[in-house]
């Protein structure tokens, strides 16, 4: 007899559930987040489980990690494309790990990419580096506004970006609050600047090595 798993993975706790091939629930359970606690339990089906489904959460990598170490069938779901198929899910399901087991033997389930464990410290790092970036370019703008409102030309962003030489504070300087506004927002985006090339500089020359993989920011 074929047996599906699925797992509804929360903060502190998981649900454990198995259906067989005819999706019958045969097995249900609230586990804590431990994963010898969550293979002993799968391990007394393990004869017949053809998979284990969890969801692609924030917290998923150290489960499917301890899974796939067990020698189980892991099947990472992506939650962004479950929803086409969410007219199909029992009304009465109180957890999710019954509807991700129930689409892995239905052969429906839309999965994501397992990156593999060793490149994942170098995709959150770039990650990191992304979303420092995207906090500068906020603050460059707003402090481009600034100086556009109120000088009545605008300032380029190498210009705003450039450490050794400061080209915001003498267009403020006439104004004391304005002035301090464009100091907060430079020393910030400086800041900024010097952590993104703290990242970039040892890492470089994996980051150009990492284009064109699954790695992705």
């Amino acid at each position: 007899m074929k047996l599906y798993s699925g797992i509804d993975l929360h903060s502190n706790n998981s649900y454990l559930a198995i259906v067989d091939e005819n999706g019958k629930r045969i097995f249900k359970e609230k586990l804590a987040n431990d994963i010898v606690a969550i293979t002993d339990a799968l391990s007394l089906y393990s004869g017949s489980l053809e998979g284990v489904v969890v969801e692609s959460t924030y917290n998923w990598y150290w489960l499917v990690d301890g899974l796939m170490a067990e020698g189980f069938a892991v099947h990472l779901a992506n939650p962004s494309a479950i929803k086409q198929y969410s007219g199909l899910k029992h009304t009465d399901d109180k957890h999710d790990a019954f509807w991700l087991a129930e689409m892995l033997r239905l052969n429906i389930l839309p999965e994501g990419y397992i990156y593999p464990k060793e490149e994942r410290p170098l995709r959150d790092l770039l990650r990191k580096r992304s979303h420092l970036v995207h906090l500068r370019t906020s603050l460059m703008l707003s402090l481009e506004n600034i100086v556009s409102r109120n000088c009545g030309h605008g300032l380029t962003a190498n210009n705003v970006r450039k450490i050794r030489e400061d080209l915001v504070a003498p267009l403020l300087a006439g104004n004391e609050d304005l002035a301090l506004a464009g100091q907060v927002s430079k020393e910030t985006i400086d800041f900024l600047t010097h952590k993104i090339r703290k990242i970039e500089s040892p890492r470089g020359r994996h980051i150009r090595e990492s284009k064109g993989t699954h790695i992705s920011i």
